[in-house]
């Protein structure tokens, strides 16, 4: 029930900063939104996006745990911009590395093919290894 809760609660924060952000966007980047609706158009397919997301009853298991996975990332990922794309790249591609290694898991946990449970492992070992270059990179060089 906690998991949920808390799902719940980020979909709804993406959901209201997406709208916030949107709205601000209309103002200084009104050459991308020249068509008439286009904020409330992504809002939608964002909320969209969100609701699609959230476990549901008749889901599998597996569809439970990868959007799990999914909804763990998507909050991850909200990481605070520096101005450096050294460290923003890195700081980004962190938690998008640690949302594959946790969807490979759920393949390993749930996949019946053994050519996607090796695909899977092959993902959580190579992305493993990057994180732990970026973080590395990140330490050495102050961040």
């Amino acid at each position: 029930m906690t998991t949920i809760r808390t799902l719940m609660s980020a979909a709804l924060l993406v959901t209201g900063l997406t709208g916030a952000a949107l709205a601000q966007s209309a103002h200084s980047h009104s050459d991308h939104m020249a068509k008439p609706g286009a904020g409330s158009d992504m809002q939608a397919d964002m909320q969209k996006m969100m609701a699609d997301m959230m476990p549901k009853p008749g889901d599998a298991p597996s569809t439970k745990d990868f959007k799990q996975a999914d909804m763990a990332m998507m909050h991850n990922m909200h990481v605070a911009y520096t101005g450096n794309p050294d460290v923003d790249f890195r700081t980004h591609m962190i938690p998008h590395h640690q949302g594959a290694i946790d969807m490979a898991k759920v393949a390993l946990k749930h996949a019946k093919d053994p050519a996607t449970k090796q695909m899977a492992q092959k993902i959580i070992d190579d992305q493993e290894k990057e994180i732990a270059e970026m973080q590395d990179w990140l330490k050495n060089n102050g961040k």
